[in-house]
């Protein structure tokens, strides 16, 4: 089983171009597979092994999305091993992932936004590398792994361009407004040490997604903002506010970096205050 494994993840890193953090998830979730078949040989694996494989993750009460989203992974690692001759049949064809639950993303208010983001007041360097974060974070809408990849050649401080490197290794252009980008700048100008990072943690190396996670909790919390807000959040309000304003929703696909629209049509949902503007507008019994 491990050798198929390493074949099919050097597969997904050569001829895919996956991301790191895809192919550790594709890992883990492949291991978890063979330690569930145990001794027992891939070639076995039929229908009723993945049912039972599928039992097995319900008893451990995952949600529907992790569920599927192993569902997903062993739908591609039989396609790959069926394709390459290894396997005659692919016993995940008849398979049924579970219905995911819809969740509309959790989102912050405009004047929420400049609660959290106007958070940090001091003058050291942790302070001016934190509000750099939060106004980084909300004016490109990039995922926290592009945050904590970039380096400064990746920032242009004239064009007020940003690079992100986000899922599958793809790259992309983000227009990052001036708040933004001054704030990046005053922490790299007064900063003590130096490096090609963007975003350093107390030992100068770059910053950790968990470091970048905690540092947003740490203001959320200090900003008094309600429950359920994550790190995740500033990037579906930077989603939905675009929205709200009139960007149309091509345009936030690509800012977003979803390869299907579908993703991010989720977004199109407005505030209830918006809708009631919207309304007491239009209506003429408003």
């Amino acid at each position: 089983m491990q050798r198929y494994i390493d074949k099919f993840l050097r597969y997904l890193d050569i001829e895919k171009n996956y991301s790191a953090h895809t192919l550790l998830n594709y890992r883990l979730d492949l291991q978890d597979f063979a330690k569930f078949l145990g001794e027992a040989a891939i070639e076995q694996t039929d229908y009723l092994s993945l049912r039972k494989y599928l039992a097995v993750l319900k008893e451990r009460n995952l949600k529907s999305r992790s569920i599927s989203r192993k569902i997903s992974c062993l739908r591609s690692f039989f396609k790959f091993l069926t394709r390459e001759g290894y396997l005659k049949t692919n016993p995940v064809l008849s398979l049924s992932s579970p219905k995911r639950e819809k969740h509309l993303p959790s989102f912050l208010t405009e004047e929420e936004i400049t609660k959290l983001v106007e958070a940090p007041q001091g003058k050291d360097d942790n302070s001016l590398r934190d509000r750099a974060i939060l106004e980084t974070f909300y004016s490109t809408g990039m995922r926290i792994g592009e945050l904590v990849g970039l380096s400064l050649d990746d920032v242009d401080f004239i064009a007020a361009v940003i690079k992100a490197k986000g899922k599958g290794k793809k790259e992309r252009l983000l227009p990052i407004g001036e708040k933004a980008l001054n704030a990046i700048k005053n922490y790299i100008d007064q900063r003590s040490k130096k490096s090609n990072d963007v975003f350093l943690n107390k030992n100068g190396k770059r910053i950790s997604d968990r470091g970048v996670r905690n540092i947003v909790y740490k203001y959320i919390r200090l900003a008094s903002l309600r429950g359920g807000i994550s790190p995740h959040s500033l990037r579906h309000s930077f989603a939905t506010h675009l929205l709200n304003r009139g960007a149309d929703l091509r345009s936030v696909q690509e800012l977003l970096g979803h390869v299907n629209l579908s993703t991010t049509q989720i977004y199109t949902h407005l505030t209830t205050e918006k809708l009631k503007s919207v309304y007491d507008k239009a209506h003429p019994r408003a």
